[in-house]
């Protein structure tokens, strides 16, 4: 796991995700699920390029179910993106490096248009 990604659960959830001051990206995993694996090395490379600008958290679907149940995550992997506490973005699915980047730049530019 690299050092840019915050591992969450409900010990950390509001802290971590909730209150960021930062965007946060969290991708809702889980250890059996191929295309999690799959996904993850995207995550971390995003992780590494965006550390500063956007938080990046993972979240096992199995040892947070309760948090997985809230924002209603039925399929995995699911990325939801979070601005001020809120998710303003979801993508299901494992997907290529440029669809995350779409999301992460326009999120960006939304937040220092708004700052």
């Amino acid at each position: 796991m690299s050092t840019h990604v915050t591992q969450v659960d409900a010990s950390n959830w509001e802290a971590e995700v909730l209150k960021s001051s930062q965007p946060v990206m969290v991708d809702f995993w889980a250890v059996w699920c191929g295309p999690c694996q799959m996904v993850a090395p995207i995550i971390e490379e995003l992780a590494q390029e965006y550390a500063g600008k956007l938080k990046v958290a993972k979240l096992n679907t199995d040892e947070a179910p309760e948090i997985a149940g809230r924002y209603q995550i039925m399929s995995i992997p699911t990325i939801i993106f979070f601005k001020d506490g809120q998710p303003v973005e979801k993508l299901i699915g494992a997907r290529p490096k440029q669809q995350f980047k779409q999301v992460i730049d326009s999120l960006l530019a939304q937040s220092s248009a708004t700052a």
